[in-house]
């Protein structure tokens, strides 16, 4: 379909008090079902790949998959390549369908990280693509590496800073989510959120989302956040039903009969984390 660009839709969720959802995707089963869900819930989303993704199948082929779900769709899709922390990687997706590419560089000094993605900006903003950001870590095992400690913590000077000088359009921050299964409630620095969102003109990231407790994700958008990040539990979703079904059933199994029950446990899945965004209706 015709869509808005996506930062008419994050500008759109801004001031409706809602979330733009992202769901990470690994092919095209559990991509149709981030699609669907979508559709039924009438809501604008982000399906995101990682560069393990890209790796996996080609850019191009996630691309094009990508793009033809998304022109068919009856709600608006875009595509986003996530956690990448090679600058040559974000610039390739930029002719790939992508609409959204993330450089992270957030393990790196403050002066490094606007250096790298000040070059994605400048060779993504003349194709039409936009380009998040990350400042302060998210904890847990990641593209970027493993942060256990409280060094994580978005520093306000910093994210003021790298936004303004690499020019990014949206922004990943550091609060206390993690990626992955919590061992824990999630300790969120809220506080920190709203004095960043207080500071910045853009539109804020809040990876992690998998765990994190309906009422935190919605006290979250609250404080600025305008795209909640879901990985770890679209996969396990995914993951645990294919096995659950070929467990039962055997491998003689069509492939098709086996990807059905996952696509629609994703589907749900991804139904829920709409509602919880408060996307639904919004598309």
């Amino acid at each position: 379909m015709k869509k808005e660009t996506l930062m008419k839709q994050l500008k759109k969720a801004d001031e409706g008090g809602y979330a733009v959802p992202h769901f990470n995707f690994s092919d095209i089963w559990d991509l149709e079902a981030i699609v669907k869900g979508a559709e039924e819930m009438h809501s604008p989303v982000i399906a995101a790949a990682l560069p393990k993704v890209n790796d996996a199948l080609g850019m191009h082929v996630v691309g094009a998959m990508a793009k033809a779900l998304a022109e068919s769709a009856k709600v608006p899709v875009y595509l986003h390549l996530d956690h990448s922390t090679e600058v040559q990687v974000s610039q390739k997706a930029c002719d790939e369908n992508y609409s959204l590419v993330m450089l992270d560089a957030s393990k790196e000094t403050l002066e490094e990280n606007i250096k790298r993605v000040k070059k994605v900006v400048d060779y993504a903003r003349p194709r039409g693509v936009f380009v998040e950001g990350e400042i302060g870590m998210i904890k847990g095992r990641t593209e970027e590496g493993n942060y256990t400690e409280d060094d994580f913590l978005v520093r306000v000077e910093d994210a003021v800073e790298l936004a303004e000088k690499s020019g990014l359009d949206i922004l990943a921050v550091g609060i206390g989510t993690a990626h992955g299964f919590y061992q824990g409630k999630p300790e969120i620095n809220f506080k920190r959120l709203a004095e960043v969102n207080e500071a910045l003109e853009l539109p804020l990231v809040m990876h992690g989302g998998t765990g994190i407790p309906e009422e935190d994700v919605r006290r979250a958008i609250r404080n600025g956040i305008n795209k909640v990040n879901v990985g770890t539990i679209i996969k396990y979703t995914y993951l645990s039903t294919v096995k659950e079904v070929l467990d039962r059933e055997g491998p003689t199994i069509y492939t098709t009969e086996l990807m059905k029950p996952a696509v629609n446990a994703v589907k749900e899945e991804v139904k829920r984390w709409i509602r919880t965004c408060m996307a639904d209706g919004k598309a």
